[in-house]
């Protein structure tokens, strides 16, 4: 390997590199001034402050929520279904999951049973797709909730979330969305698509740093949940109950501010370059990496075998070779960081039927380039 090369292809797991000035933001704001928000009634703990109500402002803008005081900020979005899962279920309600969802919903749901709730997951495609008559086909007189990512960790299949948001909205069904691996590169419309739970991380497409997450709660659903998490949160002092009002229902303790910050300075990143010339770069490369994969007879691609209904996510199962060796052998010699194994979401290679050997997940940004594909598919080609 020449020495000091890396080409990172592992940005399913995090972004990286990340937006322009995040680090720099990060660090201005522990340097002139880490000062806390709600707590501190003094100019410098105002100014930290109004850069956290325009990043709300920022996010629901990019969601297309109505109010950005139903922005709520989670150390990531892993606590943010766990916020739902375990704020709003209650014993004997039911609730419908896809075939390819991440652990961040399965064990979640795992626990519950232990508390009277059932769940069942909808006929899930080979491809990784839901067909929206398949969700209503599942619906029980005690569903309550559907839970279903955007677009699959694992293959990059997008999942049509409006159709089913029609549904959950006619059934009366509270519709739960997991953003991990499509918010900042494909549309989310959280009104449009009748999304009551979204679920977002910023570190990922956001282009932001690790730790900070949230989510972004419709009225209704806000009506029906209890904080998971309960402690101070700078107002209301006086009482030992939880206030009722947003943001601070569900913001006990002290923001994670840094990170904040960083999210702020990439979501600004992202509003200036814009969502269609990110996706765009990103699924230019995903296309002519999957198009120099189909010399390979042994390489069989998970999922859809395009670039159409999909992200910029790909996993590869190499049929005559052991997929943790050549995940290995390509950072040796190459330098090319990948990912291998069951990516957290064991349910999600079981309906492509990857079980348990998993694939190598390989998942681009836009600072990729196509020379550096030439150099994987080069390296394939010798391994």
């Amino acid at each position: 390997m020449e020495e000091g090369r890396r080409i990172y292809f592992d940005n399913g797991s995090t972004s990286w590199p990340k937006a322009p000035n995040v680090a720099e933001a990060m660090a201005g704001l522990l340097k002139k001034g880490a000062f806390n928000i709600n707590r501190g009634n003094y100019e410098g703990a105002y100014e930290v402050e109004e850069l956290v109500l325009n990043t709300r402002d920022q996010l629901a803008r990019l969601f297309h929520a109505g109010d950005s005081r139903n922005v709520i900020f989670t150390p990531g979005i892993t606590y943010s279904l766990n916020y739902f899962i375990k704020g709003f279920l209650k014993s004997g309600d039911h609730v419908l999951v896809s075939g390819m969802e991440h652990n961040a919903v399965m064990r979640p749901l795992k626990q519950m049973e232990a508390r009277g709730v059932s769940w069942d997951i909808v006929r899930t495609e080979d491809d990784g797709t839901v067909r929206p008559e398949a969700v209503e086909d599942s619906i029980r007189s005690n569903t309550k909730a559907v839970i279903m990512l955007h677009a699959s960790n694992v293959c990059g299949t997008i999942l049509p979330l409006r159709e089913i948001g029609e549904i959950c909205r006619r059934r009366r069904l509270f519709f739960v969305v997991d953003t991990a691996q499509s918010a900042g590169t494909i549309p989310v419309d959280m009104e449009g698509w009748n999304i009551d739970f979204l679920a977002f991380t910023g570190h990922k497409g956001l282009l932001g740093p690790q730790g900070i997450g949230g989510f972004l709660i419709s009225e209704e659903l806000d009506g029906y949940m209890e904080p998971y998490i309960a402690g101070g949160t700078g107002s209301l002092s006086d009482s030992l109950y939880m206030p009722e009002t947003l943001p601070d229902k569900y913001e006990s303790g002290t923001l994670n501010l840094p990170g904040i910050i960083g999210l702020h300075a990439a979501l600004s990143y992202i509003e200036e370059t814009g969502i269609e010339t990110i996706h765009n770069r990103k699924m230019e490369l995903t296309g002519y990496f999957l198009e120099g994969i189909k010399e390979f007879p042994d390489i069989r691609v998970a999922g859809r075998p395009g670039v159409d209904g999909r992200v910029a996510v790909v996993s590869l199962d190499f049929l005559g070779k052991d997929n943790a060796e050549t995940a290995f052998e390509l950072e040796q010699r190459y330098g090319i960081m990948t990912r291998v194994g069951l990516h957290c979401a064991p349910a999600a290679h079981r309906t492509l039927h990857t079980y348990p050997q998993g694939t190598v997940r390989f998942a681009f940004g836009t600072e990729n380039t196509k020379e550096e594909i030439d150099l994987c598919l080069k390296g394939l080609r010798i391994i």
